[in-house]
């Protein structure tokens, strides 16, 4: 079985964003910069945020970081997504989700300007991309893009499965894999909690794609042997024998895959690394002032 380390690869692409941006300083060009907003204390929250910083400077990149507390309300998000807007030092930005529960996440997302939309998440990003058209794409649905070309995973004409429907995996992923183009050119099937006989579509799935948020729900038995699995879940479970009392996993059954499957993405160390590569090669674009 191939391991398709996300991590790896990431810190390939990171290398190449490094030099590009080298390259940048040294024609005395805009260094990209990307700003993060961060609202409460969700603890998974933090460790994205960090990683995104901490990836802003390993390539180069000017980043800001704009913390508030819980109780900050919707009208002062919405003053930062304001300035951010308007500041034109600031090439794209990020509201981290989820949001505190008396924020209404769909009004602040609307609230961003499409051009510095690096998340991809704004109705005209996603609009752009359902058409085929240049766009900031999503970062998860793109970074898993990225992997199958680089790990010249062949999606042409095969039999694609996708588990679960949101709009910032799922859908967006069933949307880029049925597209023209490579990655594409795919049969999608998008699965979700009201799909009958969820297994008669896995098991025919050449490439099967995970992102349902339950952890280890895909078994062996659901799993055409030879598929390429990609796992976008990454779920804490309780575990008494780890010393921080949970461990962390996929939505796959990665012990009962890895002996059938061809190749399939670790958790962690997978599909994480590659979202946040995306948001990073969508910032570059941003700052060139282009979306293709």
């Amino acid at each position: 079985m191939q391991v398709l380390d996300g991590k790896a690869l990431a810190e390939t692409i990171k290398e190449e964003l490094r030099q590009e941006v080298d390259q940048i300083r040294l024609a005395g060009g805009k260094i990209p910069h990307l700003a993060a907003v961060l609202v409460g204390a969700d603890p998974a929250s933090e460790v994205y945020v960090r990683n995104k910083v901490q990836s802003c400077e390993q390539v180069g990149f000017q980043s800001t970081l704009i913390r508030r507390g819980s109780e900050t309300t919707q009208e002062e998000v919405l003053e930062i997504v304001r300035r951010l807007n308007d500041d034109p030092d600031v090439d794209g930005f990020i509201v981290q989700l989820p949001l505190p529960k008396h924020i209404d996440e769909d009004t602040v997302n609307l609230a961003i300007r499409p051009e510095k939309d690096v998340d991809g998440f704004t109705p005209v990003n996603i609009g752009r991309m359902t058409l085929g058209l240049p766009a900031y794409l999503p970062a998860t649905p793109n970074g898993i893009m990225t992997m199958l070309e680089r790990y010249g995973i062949e999606t042409e004409g095969k039999e694609v499965v996708v588990l679960g429907r949101s709009n910032i995996v799922g859908t967006p992923m069933s949307i880029l894999l049925s597209r023209k183009g490579n990655p594409g050119n795919a049969t999608v099937t998008l699965c979700h909690s009201r799909t009958q006989d969820m297994a008669a579509h896995t098991r025919r799935a050449d490439i099967l794609i995970a992102a349902i948020g339950i952890p280890e729900m895909v078994t062996a038995e659901l799993v055409k042997p030879g598929a390429v699995v990609i796992d976008v879940g990454i779920n804490r479970v309780e575990d008494a024998s780890r010393s921080r009392g949970f461990r962390l996993c996929g939505d796959v059954d990665y012990a009962s895959l890895e002996p059938i499957v061809s190749a399939m993405t670790p958790v962690p160390g997978g599909v994480g690394p590659m979202t946040v590569v995306s948001l990073l090669m969508n910032t570059l674009k941003a700052s060139k002032g282009r979306l293709s």
